[in-house]
């Protein structure tokens, strides 16, 4: 199982969602399919993303281990 914090790092980020997707160039529902776990996020794209959270990529998600 995984679980997404890519929310949660935004959060803490104080940026907004609309500045990350365009950032991203995505649209703003591809985004709420990563947070929800729908799709996982591309490796370039995670990339940058972690980059704008200053965080690492791992951090993204986190395996939940039973």
């Amino acid at each position: 199982m995984w679980k997404c914090n890519i929310e949660q790092l935004i959060i803490e980020s104080g940026y907004r969602k609309d500045f990350i997707c365009k950032k991203l160039d995505i649209t703003y529902r591809q985004f709420r399919k990563y947070e929800k776990m729908e799709l996982f996020i591309p490796m370039e794209k995670g990339l940058l993303l972690a980059e704008l959270l200053n965080c690492k990529v791992d951090d993204l998600y986190e395996r939940k281990v039973d």
